[in-house]
């Protein structure tokens, strides 16, 4: 059975203990030292190297008397520096384990059913709904950010009575910076000029300008003449199959709450009739059309995207509440994808829908955080949260409240500017994490999942200076 050392700091050694004894079945043995830190958080590879001896044995008394070598190493999450370098030190392999020690089980959950998140189903088109009134920098600038997100497809949505004379011009320059790309137009002139221009799919044709598609190679998506009209869908469906030409049919999905559930009952029928055609959806219909967060209804449209079997769907990002749907899209339909392929509940694969509560929001509880702030000896103030508010302590004391200025009188910082703003930021972050119920980390800023855009801490580097303890010049 494999034996792992798992390394920490003196405050959270008993915690780290109650964790691992708790973890039902373990498949390995294990043993936790101390190796002389108070904060588990500020250890450093260097640290490590050390402080603790190669081969890395376990203490006599873990084995009953009978030093055994370790054949993992694990770290604390926030640990610094270089872990390549440590395990070609120790000879062992060496990880950082989760920030929270309360998510061991999970951080073991997850090692134990690896799940891939790399594979999916479902193409994103993004449909840039503005295209005539942008210029060709503008449209490729547009293209760029998208498919950074996840978009497969760039669709070029024409305008009702708005000429677009660079459409031309608009897919060529998409093409030549390797996109795939669409044309969507009510207009059949337009729809012709994207085809012979080189668009890779036409949105969309009906039973009416099938014509379209013996005039370019482009691969069309066929809808009915009126969502209703299910039969001249499937009039269409039999023509291109004659042809013996790719398309794909989508069943027109209505917003909330005018027809969403009679038009999911169309692609079901449409998907019954035709088991082998290759469907899209227009999921932009219904996070565009509501006044609601979008990474759950994505999460939901794209469970039932792969429910179909869908092959792809149609999405915009033209309202500021819709923002971030592409990259919502993009995780939804790996999750789900991945979800359906293992038979499991969409749950434990990925936080990054979790965009306003977290699954865990609460890690310790007030009685675990009193006891760690008992242990305080210095006067660096520790902030965390629990269930019954924020809490602030240093050796001078522990203060809970729910408001974060009732903690301003005594915190003593009158005379200190920087610490003071920096105290004002943390706190700021921890009432906002108890209010939504999200995860709050001291230092780090709140994680949005998949809402905001930013750059994962890289832990294989050092720690710049906090911004209250850079100089004015810049130096440290």
């Amino acid at each position: 059975m494999e034996h792992i050392v798992f390394l920490t700091g003196h405050l959270a050694q008993p915690a780290l203990q109650r964790v691992l004894a708790s973890l039902p079945d373990a498949p390995f043995t294990w043993e936790v030292r101390d190796i002389g830190l108070q904060v588990a958080g500020l250890m450093t590879a260097d640290m490590v190297r050390r402080r603790v001896a190669a081969p890395v044995l376990s203490e006599p008394e873990a084995e009953g008397g009978a030093p055994r070598r370790a054949d993992r190493l694990l770290l604390p999450g926030r640990c610094r520096g270089d872990v390549a370098a440590l395990e070609a030190h120790y000879g062992i392999p060496v990880q950082r384990g989760p920030e929270e020690l309360k998510d061991l089980p999970a951080f073991f959950n997850r090692q134990a059913k690896a799940v891939d998140l790399s594979k999916y189903r479902v193409r994103i088109f993004a449909e840039i709904v503005d295209a005539p009134r942008l210029d060709v920098a503008g449209i490729v600038e547009r293209a760029r950010a998208y498919a950074a997100d996840g978009a497969d497809v760039i669709d070029l949505g024409g305008l009702p009575a708005t000429p677009f004379p660079h459409l031309e011009d608009g897919v060529r320059a998409l093409k030549a910076e390797g996109f795939r790309v669409s044309v969507d137009s009510l207009d059949p002139a337009e729809l012709l000029r994207g085809g012979r221009a080189g668009a890779d799919y036409l949105l969309s044709l009906n039973a009416d300008t099938l014509w379209i598609a013996d005039e370019v190679p482009s691969t069309p998506v066929l809808i009915p003449r009126t969502p209703e009209d299910e039969a001249s869908l499937a009039e269409a469906i039999e023509a291109m199959r004659a042809k013996g030409r790719p398309f794909l049919a989508d069943a027109i999905l209505d917003p909330l709450p005018f027809g969403l559930l009679k038009s999911l009952c169309r692609y079901q029928r449409l998907r019954d009739r035709f088991p082998d055609v290759e469907i899209l959806v227009g999921v932009g219909n219904v996070t565009e059309l509501t006044d609601a967060d979008t990474a759950g209804m994505n999460a939901l449209l794209l469970g039932l995207c792969e429910e179909l079997q869908a092959s792809a769907i149609l999405t915009t990002q033209v309202g500021a509440h819709a923002r971030r749907a592409v990259r919502e899209a993009d995780v939804a339909r790996r999750l789900m994808h991945a979800a359906h392929a293992g038979r499991s509940l969409a749950k434990g694969f990925t936080d990054e829908l979790l965009t306003v509560h977290a699954r865990r929001p609460f890690p310790d509880t007030p009685e675990e955080i009193a006891q760690n702030a008992a242990g305080v000896r210095d006067p660096n103030f520790r902030v965390q949260v629990a269930g019954d508010g924020i809490h602030v302590y240093n050796r001078d004391g522990h203060r809970v409240e729910r408001d974060a200025f009732a903690l301003w009188p005594g915190l003593k910082l009158e005379a200190d500017g920087a610490h003071a703003f920096y105290m004002g930021v943390e706190l700021a972050r921890a009432e906002v994490a108890w209010q939504l119920g999200k995860r709050y980390v001291q230092d780090q800023p709140l994680d949005w999942g998949c809402a905001v855009a930013r750059n994962r801490d890289n832990l294989d580097t050092w720690c710049a200076p906090g911004t209250t303890l850079r100089k004015k010049d810049g130096k440290s």
